[in-house]
């Protein structure tokens, strides 16, 4: 597949970004607090890689535990689209829930547990 550029979207549509990334690589299921209750699949891209193209009126930042991701939902229809935070080396990155991307086939995507549960 390698690396493309993906579009994506909120459920209403408030909230529009693309995303330039390579879905071979698995995408991360976590069985966190708010990854278990949200259900998303998250591919992790430097900042430099995501773009919101529209919908930074509409975004609501929701932290909790240490606040080191900014976990953000759309405000009309509650879709939890990214979040923001850092790699432990300091540079940003951008967490996206793949299921919020157009003309992906979620059944092909790689997946892989991580157990943010016993962080």
């Amino acid at each position: 597949m390698a690396q493309m550029t993906h579009q994506g979207s909120c459920h209403c549509g408030a909230v529009r970004f693309h995303v330039d990334l390579d879905l071979e690589h698995p995408a991360i299921t976590c069985n966190c607090s708010i990854c278990a209750r949200s259900g998303t699949m998250l591919a992790f891209v430097p900042s430099s890689e995501f773009k919101l193209d529209q919908g930074e009126d509409n975004l609501t930042d929701y932290q909790f535990n240490k606040k080191m991701i900014h976990h953000m939902f759309c405000k009309t229809c509650g879709i939890k689209t990214f979040g923001r935070g850092a790699r432990p080396d300091g540079s940003e990155m951008v967490a996206v829930n793949v299921r919020c991307l157009e003309d992906v086939d979620l059944a092909t995507i790689p997946t892989k547990q991580f157990d943010g549960k016993a962080i």
